[in-house]
């Protein structure tokens, strides 16, 4: 069996758990709950980088990150694939995947900074995190159209950077001012993948 190192509030995580559901892979993979912040944690044995998701094949070999995963992933069973072929509906996906794992290091790193000791937390810092998040919004927002349609990486993406702000950041909100994206949100969550992968409450 494949084997995943998993943790329930990683989006990067969720996001390989959305392709393992979409592609109808679950009873081929070992979930191996890991924490990747313990000090004595053996995550470094399978992926260096001590980073959550990592994914390894039966021949010992580990995959990380995410988009390396998912890519893997959709080369496995016979379904549509999520990663369009070659041409501009690729890229679009490609791009949107992107703009989501991009909005979920800001979101992340602006978490771990608010955590820090007060005397040692930047604002500015935060507040640089914070404003990447709002613009990539913003652009998601304006291109609310190409989310629309058959589902692919960029969109299932998008849904749990999306999830992830709910479940991290709910006091602010999101949806103020990006009615489109507000709207395909709540319709295209629904999804099965994304009710079963939901964060804890």
């Amino acid at each position: 069996m494949l084997k995943l190192r998993w943790s329930p509030t990683s989006p990067y995580v969720r996001k390989v758990m959305v392709m393992l559901i979409e592609r109808g892979l679950e009873d081929r993979v070992e979930r191996v709950a890991t924490d990747p912040w313990s000090a004595d944690t053996d995550l470094p044995t399978d992926n260096p980088l001590g980073k959550v998701p990592a994914l390894t094949l039966e021949d010992g070999t580990t995959l990380f990150d995410s988009p390396v995963i998912v890519e893997y992933l959709d080369s496995l069973g016979d379904r549509a694939p999520l990663l369009p072929p070659a041409g501009p509906a690729r890229w679009t996906a490609l791009r949107l995947q992107a703009v989501a794992d991009g909005i979920c290091d800001a979101a992340i790193l602006r978490r771990l900074e608010s955590m820090r000791p007060d005397g040692e937390k930047s604002a500015n810092w935060m507040e640089r995190q914070r404003k990447a998040v709002a613009r990539s919004l913003d652009l998601l927002e304006a291109e609310a159209a190409s989310l629309e349609g058959e589902a692919t990486i960029g969109g299932l993406s998008v849904l749990v950077a999306l999830g992830y702000l709910d479940f991290r950041f709910g006091h602010e909100d999101w949806r103020e001012g990006r009615p489109r994206l507000s709207a395909w949100f709540a319709k295209a969550s629904q999804r099965e993948s994304l009710q079963r992968t939901a964060p804890p409450v």
